[in-house]
């Protein structure tokens, strides 16, 4: 298996994208209007702006992808970084697909020179939270929602 290239999304990449998202939204177990998952593609595509995206091909492959945002702060002069989806196709786990894709969006969060980078993933998502412990540090907060 050859290296992990980590990329900006392109048109051709769509149907890989597609299976990855719908994979993705089956792991954690949401459905997304088609409308929404077509304006998320147009603006990934569009370079105008968030949200940014890095693909991650393996063998000529689109098999991941990382998916974020820059958010002002109300503690810090710099924005953050919300690394909001990042996904790898079961197949391609295990190469540091992941692990490429967290570097690559840690390296656009210094150019912008963002205070922090963070994610949110379930308490059970045990084989990425094994990546995460080593690639971040684990905090304190609890999410509510409505």
């Amino acid at each position: 298996m050859s290296a992990v290239i980590i990329r900006r999304f392109v048109a051709s990449d769509h149907t890989d994208w597609i299976g990855l998202w719908q994979g993705y939204n089956d792991f954690y177990r949401r459905t997304v209007e088609d409308r929404t998952t077509e304006r998320l593609w147009g603006l990934l595509l569009s370079g105008a702006g968030e949200p940014f995206a890095y693909a991650a091909e393996l063998d000529g492959k689109v098999v991941g992808f990382a998916h974020y945002y820059f958010t002002p702060s109300t503690s810090d002069w710099t924005p953050r970084c919300f690394l909001q989806d990042l996904f790898a196709s079961t197949a391609a786990r295990g190469h540091g697909v992941g692990r490429a894709l967290i570097e690559a969006l840690y390296a656009d969060a210094d150019r912008h020179d963002a205070a922090q980078v963070f994610w949110l993933t379930e308490d059970s998502n045990a084989t990425a939270r094994q990546l995460y412990d080593r690639v971040a540090r684990k905090t304190a907060f609890i999410k509510y929602q409505r």
